[in-house]
C-alpha cells in the first residue's frame, strides 16, 4: 500500500525550476533513498513531501487523497503521520529549550496530549531511541551531536508517525557516530513498521537502509529502482559517474 507519493511534481522558485515531472512512492514499511549531487533537487522533493511547499504542477498524495491545505482535518492526520528528521542536530534543536519541551513539541502543536500524559510520551520516546529518562531534564547543549541526532529523531517518533523523512540525518556526525544513527533507523523501522525517505550523500547508509533508490539529476529522476541494482549496476551514465565519485560508508 502507498502511504506517500509524489505524482509528475514540478516546483520553481521564481522563473527557476528546481523539480519537474518527479514521481516517487513510498509503501508502508518502506525505505527509499534519494540521492544526487548538491541542487539536483533532493531537498526541495523532500520538502514537497513534508507539506512545506507546494507543487507548481502535479501533486503530492497521502493514503490515497491530495494534499490540501485548506483541508485541516487532512492536514492535521498529515502532520500526525509523517514527520521530519532534520539534518544538523546541533540548529534543529532550541538550545533555550529543555529536551523534554523539545521532544514533546509535535504533541502540543498537533493537540495530541499535555501533562503527565505527554511526558510519559515523550519519555517513551527517549528510551526507544537509547537515552533514559534524565534526559528530559537536560538543555542540547549538554549532550554530543550522535545524541542530538537520537533526540531529533525521538522528536520525530513522539507523535507515533508512519513516515520519517530524514534530510542527510548523518551527515554532521563522525564515522562512529553515523553507524551508531544508522543502526538506530534500521532497527526503529523494524520495531515500528516505519516508511523512510531518506535524502544522503553517503551512499553506504542508503545501502545499509534503504531497499530502493532514486537517483535525481537537474531536478529530474534518471534511475530508481531497488538499490542494490542501482548501487551496483547503474544503468544511467550520470548515476555511474555519480557512484563513482561519492565516499561510502565502510559495510
Amino acid at each position: 500500500m502507498t502511504l506517500l507519493a509524489l505524482e509528475s511534481a514540478g516546483f520553481a522558485y521564481g522563473a527557476t525550476p528546481v523539480l519537474d515531472d518527479v514521481s516517487l512512492t513510498v509503501g508502508a514499511g518502506e525505505a527509499v533513498g534519494l540521492v544526487g549531487e548538491s541542487g539536483a533537487g533532493k531537498s526541495t522533493a523532500l520538502r514537497l513531501l513534508l507539506g512545506l511547499d507546494t507543487p507548481s504542477h502535479g501533486r503530492v498524495v497521502f493514503q490515497g487523497e491530495s494534499l490540501d491545505r485548506r483541508d485541516r482535518t487532512l492536514m492535521r492526520r498529515f502532520r500526525r503521520s509523517v514527520q521530519p528528521v532534520f539534518q544538523d542536530p546541533y540548529s534543529s534543536l532550541d538550545p533555550r529549550q529543555r529536551i523534554d519541551r523539545i521532544v514533546g513539541e509535535p504533541l502540543r502543536s498537533l493537540h495530541i496530549s499535555t501533562g503527565d500524559e505527554a511526558r510519559a510520551s515523550v519519555a517513551e520516546a527517549l528510551r526507544a531511541v537509547g537515552l533514559d529518562d534524565d534526559t528530559m531534564r537536560r538543555y542540547p547543549h549538554e549532550f554530543s551531536g550522535g545524541q542530538r541526532q537520537r533526540i531529533a529523531i525521538a522528536r520525530a517518533l513522539v507523535s507515533k508517525p508512519r513516515v520519517l523523512l530524514a534530510d542527510e540525518p548523518v551527515s554532521a556526525l563522525d564515522l562512529t557516530t553515523r553507524v551508531q544513527v544508522i543502526d538506530l533507523l534500521k532497527r526503529l523501522r523494524n520495531e515500528n513498521g516505519l516508511s523512510l525517505v531518506m535524502v544522503s550523500h553517503d551512499l553506504g547508509a542508503v545501502a545499509a537502509v534503504c531497499e530502493r533508490t532514486a537517483v535525481l539529476r537537474d531536478g529530474h529522476i534518471v534511475e530508481q529502482g531497488a538499490t542494490a541494482d542501482v548501487l551496483t549496476a547503474p544503468k544511467s551514465d550520470y548515476a555511474r559517474t555519480l557512484l563513482a565519485s561519492v565516499p561510502r560508508l565502510p559495510r
